[in-house]
Protein backbone atom coordinates (compact mmCIF):
# COMPACT_ATOMS: atom_id res chain seq x y z
CA UNK A 1 0.00 0.00 0.00
CA UNK A 2 1.47 3.30 -1.15
CA UNK A 3 2.37 5.72 1.97
CA UNK A 4 1.18 9.47 2.33
CA UNK A 5 3.54 11.95 1.15
CA UNK A 6 4.41 14.51 3.95
CA UNK A 7 6.44 16.38 1.64
CA UNK A 8 5.22 17.62 -1.61
CA UNK A 9 7.59 19.83 -3.82
CA UNK A 10 6.43 20.98 -7.52
CA UNK A 11 8.45 22.98 -9.84
CA UNK A 12 9.75 25.23 -6.59
CA UNK A 13 11.68 28.34 -7.77
CA UNK A 14 13.23 31.19 -6.05
CA UNK A 15 15.28 33.65 -7.35
CA UNK A 16 17.87 35.97 -5.31
CA UNK A 17 18.05 38.96 -7.52
CA UNK A 18 19.26 37.56 -10.92
CA UNK A 19 20.77 34.26 -9.56
CA UNK A 20 17.88 31.62 -9.66
CA UNK A 21 18.72 28.90 -6.50
CA UNK A 22 16.15 27.22 -7.48
CA UNK A 23 14.60 26.90 -10.59
CA UNK A 24 11.66 24.03 -11.09
CA UNK A 25 12.70 21.73 -7.75
CA UNK A 26 11.04 18.37 -7.70
CA UNK A 27 10.41 16.43 -4.02
CA UNK A 28 8.56 14.03 -2.25
CA UNK A 29 9.24 12.90 1.18
CA UNK A 30 6.68 9.88 2.14
CA UNK A 31 5.50 8.69 5.55
CA UNK A 32 7.94 6.37 7.74
CA UNK A 33 10.77 7.05 5.65
CA UNK A 34 14.15 8.87 5.46
CA UNK A 35 14.79 10.63 2.73
CA UNK A 36 18.55 11.64 1.71
CA UNK A 37 18.76 15.47 0.29
CA UNK A 38 21.89 15.81 -1.39
CA UNK A 39 23.34 18.27 -3.79
CA UNK A 40 27.24 20.13 -3.91
CA UNK A 41 26.96 23.52 -2.10
CA UNK A 42 25.08 26.16 -3.32
CA UNK A 43 22.64 23.81 -4.97
CA UNK A 44 19.24 25.15 -3.47
CA UNK A 45 19.38 22.71 -0.57
CA UNK A 46 19.27 25.12 2.91
CA UNK A 47 16.85 27.43 0.02
CA UNK A 48 14.47 24.20 -0.06
CA UNK A 49 14.55 23.99 3.81
CA UNK A 50 13.67 27.41 4.78
CA UNK A 51 11.12 27.17 2.24
CA UNK A 52 9.61 24.10 4.18
CA UNK A 53 10.10 26.05 7.50
CA UNK A 54 8.17 28.70 6.28
CA UNK A 55 11.35 31.22 6.81
CA UNK A 56 11.18 32.14 3.06
CA UNK A 57 8.24 32.44 0.51
CA UNK A 58 9.07 30.69 -2.94
CA UNK A 59 8.90 32.74 -6.12
CA UNK A 60 6.71 30.04 -8.03
CA UNK A 61 6.07 26.29 -7.93
CA UNK A 62 3.65 24.45 -4.59
CA UNK A 63 5.21 23.10 -1.28
CA UNK A 64 2.94 21.61 0.92
CA UNK A 65 4.23 19.93 4.52
CA UNK A 66 1.95 17.59 6.45
CA UNK A 67 -0.74 18.96 3.65
CA UNK A 68 -0.55 22.57 4.30
CA UNK A 69 1.61 25.28 2.57
CA UNK A 70 4.29 26.46 5.11
CA UNK A 71 4.02 29.89 4.24
CA UNK A 72 0.79 30.47 5.56
CA UNK A 73 0.25 27.41 8.27
CA UNK A 74 4.13 28.05 9.91
CA UNK A 75 2.77 28.05 13.34
CA UNK A 76 0.49 25.02 13.18
CA UNK A 77 3.47 23.03 11.29
CA UNK A 78 6.06 23.85 13.51
CA UNK A 79 4.57 21.56 16.20
CA UNK A 80 4.48 19.09 13.96
CA UNK A 81 8.03 19.14 13.43
CA UNK A 82 11.50 18.96 14.22
CA UNK A 83 14.42 20.93 12.76
CA UNK A 84 18.18 20.63 13.47
CA UNK A 85 20.51 23.42 11.16
CA UNK A 86 24.02 22.05 10.78
CA UNK A 87 25.64 25.19 12.30
CA UNK A 88 24.03 25.26 15.57
CA UNK A 89 24.50 28.94 18.02
CA UNK A 90 23.55 28.90 21.47
CA UNK A 91 22.50 31.28 23.96
CA UNK A 92 25.80 31.47 25.91
CA UNK A 93 24.63 32.37 29.53
CA UNK A 94 22.25 29.30 29.20
CA UNK A 95 23.06 25.19 29.96
CA UNK A 96 22.84 22.60 27.74
CA UNK A 97 20.01 21.77 29.82
CA UNK A 98 18.34 24.87 30.03
CA UNK A 99 18.45 25.35 26.09
CA UNK A 100 16.58 21.96 25.68
CA UNK A 101 13.91 22.57 28.06
CA UNK A 102 13.61 25.72 26.54
CA UNK A 103 13.68 24.41 22.72
CA UNK A 104 11.10 21.15 23.91
CA UNK A 105 8.74 23.45 25.58
CA UNK A 106 7.95 25.35 21.99
CA UNK A 107 6.63 21.84 21.12
CA UNK A 108 4.70 20.72 24.59
CA UNK A 109 7.55 19.67 26.25
CA UNK A 110 10.47 16.78 25.85
CA UNK A 111 9.36 13.35 27.21
CA UNK A 112 11.86 13.05 30.07
CA UNK A 113 12.37 9.60 29.99
CA UNK A 114 13.73 10.22 26.25
CA UNK A 115 15.22 13.17 27.14
CA UNK A 116 17.62 11.70 29.79
CA UNK A 117 18.06 8.41 27.15
CA UNK A 118 19.59 11.06 24.71
CA UNK A 119 21.52 13.34 27.36
CA UNK A 120 23.48 9.46 28.12
CA UNK A 121 23.54 7.90 24.61
CA UNK A 122 25.23 11.61 23.33
CA UNK A 123 27.27 11.81 26.48
CA UNK A 124 26.58 15.34 27.18
CA UNK A 125 26.83 17.56 30.20
CA UNK A 126 23.61 19.53 30.37
CA UNK A 127 25.18 21.48 33.65
CA UNK A 128 27.71 23.40 31.49
CA UNK A 129 26.98 26.94 29.79
CA UNK A 130 26.68 27.11 26.04
CA UNK A 131 29.50 29.11 25.83
CA UNK A 132 32.18 26.04 27.00
CA UNK A 133 30.44 24.20 24.44
CA UNK A 134 32.49 22.57 21.34
CA UNK A 135 31.04 22.77 17.81
CA UNK A 136 30.39 19.01 18.53
CA UNK A 137 28.84 19.38 21.40
CA UNK A 138 26.22 22.18 20.48
CA UNK A 139 25.47 20.36 17.76
CA UNK A 140 24.13 17.83 20.52
CA UNK A 141 22.34 20.26 22.44
CA UNK A 142 20.14 20.69 19.01
CA UNK A 143 20.02 16.91 18.33
CA UNK A 144 18.65 16.22 22.15
CA UNK A 145 16.46 18.66 22.03
CA UNK A 146 14.57 17.92 18.60
CA UNK A 147 15.00 14.09 19.42
CA UNK A 148 13.31 14.57 23.11
CA UNK A 149 9.75 15.03 22.03
CA UNK A 150 7.93 12.93 19.15
CA UNK A 151 7.51 14.75 15.43
CA UNK A 152 6.06 13.84 12.43
CA UNK A 153 8.30 15.27 10.15
CA UNK A 154 12.43 16.17 11.14
CA UNK A 155 14.09 18.04 9.26
CA UNK A 156 17.68 17.66 9.38
CA UNK A 157 20.04 19.99 7.53
CA UNK A 158 23.95 18.50 8.09
CA UNK A 159 23.04 16.96 11.74
CA UNK A 160 26.11 15.63 12.55
CA UNK A 161 28.46 18.37 11.16
CA UNK A 162 31.36 17.90 14.16
CA UNK A 163 30.12 14.83 15.61
CA UNK A 164 32.69 12.34 16.22
CA UNK A 165 32.31 8.45 14.28
CA UNK A 166 30.92 7.24 17.66
CA UNK A 167 28.19 9.86 18.00
CA UNK A 168 27.76 9.46 14.31
CA UNK A 169 26.24 5.88 15.21
CA UNK A 170 24.15 6.91 18.03
CA UNK A 171 22.61 9.41 16.01
CA UNK A 172 22.25 6.75 13.01
CA UNK A 173 20.32 4.25 16.02
CA UNK A 174 18.14 7.51 16.98
CA UNK A 175 17.00 8.25 13.34
CA UNK A 176 16.03 4.08 12.65
CA UNK A 177 14.00 4.71 16.10
CA UNK A 178 12.20 7.37 14.67
CA UNK A 179 11.41 6.01 11.36
CA UNK A 180 10.19 3.11 13.09
CA UNK A 181 7.85 4.95 15.25
CA UNK A 182 6.23 6.14 11.44
CA UNK A 183 7.67 9.46 10.85
CA UNK A 184 9.10 10.72 8.31
CA UNK A 185 13.22 12.39 7.88
CA UNK A 186 13.97 14.41 5.28
CA UNK A 187 18.35 13.96 5.59
CA UNK A 188 20.62 16.73 4.01
CA UNK A 189 24.06 15.05 4.22
CA UNK A 190 27.85 15.44 2.54
CA UNK A 191 28.36 11.82 4.54
CA UNK A 192 27.80 9.45 2.12
CA UNK A 193 28.29 6.44 3.97
CA UNK A 194 25.63 8.06 6.47
CA UNK A 195 23.04 8.33 3.58
CA UNK A 196 24.06 5.15 2.37
CA UNK A 197 23.32 3.26 5.77
CA UNK A 198 19.99 5.62 6.83
CA UNK A 199 18.01 6.38 3.54
CA UNK A 200 15.11 4.81 2.13
CA UNK A 201 14.93 7.19 -0.93
CA UNK A 202 17.82 9.92 -2.12
CA UNK A 203 17.08 13.11 -4.34
CA UNK A 204 20.20 14.57 -6.27
CA UNK A 205 19.62 18.34 -6.69
CA UNK A 206 21.72 20.22 -9.01
CA UNK A 207 21.61 24.12 -9.91
CA UNK A 208 18.11 24.26 -8.39
CA UNK A 209 16.51 21.32 -10.09
CA UNK A 210 16.49 17.84 -9.26
CA UNK A 211 18.48 15.29 -11.74
CA UNK A 212 18.07 12.14 -10.01
CA UNK A 213 15.24 10.11 -7.32
CA UNK A 214 14.38 6.92 -6.15
CA UNK A 215 15.81 4.16 -3.84
CA UNK A 216 19.52 3.40 -3.51
CA UNK A 217 19.15 0.32 -5.63
CA UNK A 218 17.30 2.51 -8.26
CA UNK A 219 20.32 5.08 -8.71
CA UNK A 220 23.51 2.43 -8.43
CA UNK A 221 21.44 1.27 -11.71
CA UNK A 222 22.66 4.89 -13.12
CA UNK A 223 26.53 4.30 -13.06
CA UNK A 224 28.54 0.94 -13.52
CA UNK A 225 30.39 -1.68 -11.02
CA UNK A 226 34.52 -2.19 -11.08
CA UNK A 227 36.05 -4.66 -11.87
CA UNK A 228 39.60 -6.02 -10.78
CA UNK A 229 40.42 -9.33 -12.19
CA UNK A 230 44.01 -11.33 -11.83
CA UNK A 231 43.89 -13.96 -14.78
CA UNK A 232 46.07 -15.37 -17.74
CA UNK A 233 43.69 -14.55 -20.48
CA UNK A 234 43.96 -11.07 -22.77
CA UNK A 235 42.46 -8.02 -21.77
CA UNK A 236 40.79 -8.02 -25.51
CA UNK A 237 38.08 -10.71 -23.76
CA UNK A 238 36.93 -7.90 -21.68
CA UNK A 239 37.07 -5.36 -24.24
CA UNK A 240 34.71 -7.40 -26.12
CA UNK A 241 31.93 -7.23 -23.95
CA UNK A 242 29.59 -4.82 -24.33
CA UNK A 243 29.16 -2.06 -21.58
CA UNK A 244 32.59 -2.18 -20.60
CA UNK A 245 34.44 0.79 -19.98
CA UNK A 246 37.58 2.47 -18.33
CA UNK A 247 39.75 -0.86 -19.53
CA UNK A 248 43.63 -1.08 -17.69
CA UNK A 249 45.72 -4.15 -17.72
CA UNK A 250 48.81 -4.51 -16.46
CA UNK A 251 51.18 -7.52 -14.88
CA UNK A 252 48.16 -9.90 -15.69
CA UNK A 253 45.60 -7.85 -13.88
CA UNK A 254 42.60 -6.21 -15.98
CA UNK A 255 40.26 -3.53 -14.02
CA UNK A 256 37.20 -1.95 -15.86
CA UNK A 257 34.27 -0.63 -15.21
CA UNK A 258 31.00 -2.13 -16.47
CA UNK A 259 26.96 -0.86 -16.59
CA UNK A 260 25.32 -2.38 -14.40
CA UNK A 261 23.21 -4.54 -16.31
CA UNK A 262 26.40 -5.87 -17.88
CA UNK A 263 27.13 -7.73 -14.85
CA UNK A 264 25.91 -11.02 -15.74
CA UNK A 265 27.52 -11.34 -18.71
CA UNK A 266 31.20 -10.49 -16.94
CA UNK A 267 30.15 -13.09 -14.45
CA UNK A 268 29.38 -15.78 -16.92
CA UNK A 269 32.99 -14.90 -18.68
CA UNK A 270 34.96 -14.97 -15.57
CA UNK A 271 33.20 -18.44 -14.72
CA UNK A 272 34.89 -19.87 -18.37
CA UNK A 273 38.61 -18.40 -16.98
CA UNK A 274 38.85 -19.38 -13.83
CA UNK A 275 40.42 -16.43 -12.06
CA UNK A 276 43.23 -16.09 -9.89
CA UNK A 277 41.51 -12.73 -8.28
CA UNK A 278 39.01 -11.06 -8.30
CA UNK A 279 37.47 -8.02 -6.63
CA UNK A 280 33.89 -6.35 -7.23
CA UNK A 281 33.34 -2.87 -5.90
CA UNK A 282 29.43 -2.18 -6.58
CA UNK A 283 27.83 1.06 -7.58
CA UNK A 284 28.81 3.33 -4.66
CA UNK A 285 26.48 6.50 -3.50
CA UNK A 286 29.93 8.75 -3.97
CA UNK A 287 30.17 7.57 -8.03
CA UNK A 288 26.62 8.82 -8.73
CA UNK A 289 27.23 11.98 -7.14
CA UNK A 290 30.67 12.15 -9.28
CA UNK A 291 28.38 11.43 -12.24
CA UNK A 292 27.17 14.50 -11.94
CA UNK A 293 29.61 17.31 -10.60
CA UNK A 294 31.82 15.62 -13.36
CA UNK A 295 29.24 18.12 -15.61
CA UNK A 296 28.19 21.85 -15.69
CA UNK A 297 25.36 22.46 -13.58
CA UNK A 298 23.31 23.48 -16.57
CA UNK A 299 23.81 20.43 -18.71
CA UNK A 300 23.19 18.04 -15.51
CA UNK A 301 20.36 20.01 -15.04
CA UNK A 302 18.69 19.68 -18.40
CA UNK A 303 18.94 15.89 -18.56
Amino acid sequence: MATAAVITVTALQKRFGRHPALDGLDLEVREGEVHGFLGPNGAGKSTTLRILLGLMRADGGTARVLGRDPWTATVAIHRDISYVPGDVSLWPNLTGGETIDLLTRLRGGADERLRDRLLRDFELDPRKKARSYSKGNRQKVALVAALARRADLYLLDEPTSGLDPVMETVFRRHIDRVRDEGAAVLLSSHILSEVEQLCDRVTIILAGRTVETGTLGELRHLTRTSFRVTTGADAAVFAALDGVADLRAENGTVEFDVDSERVPAVLELLATLRPEGLAVTPPSLESLFLRHYGEEPAEAARR
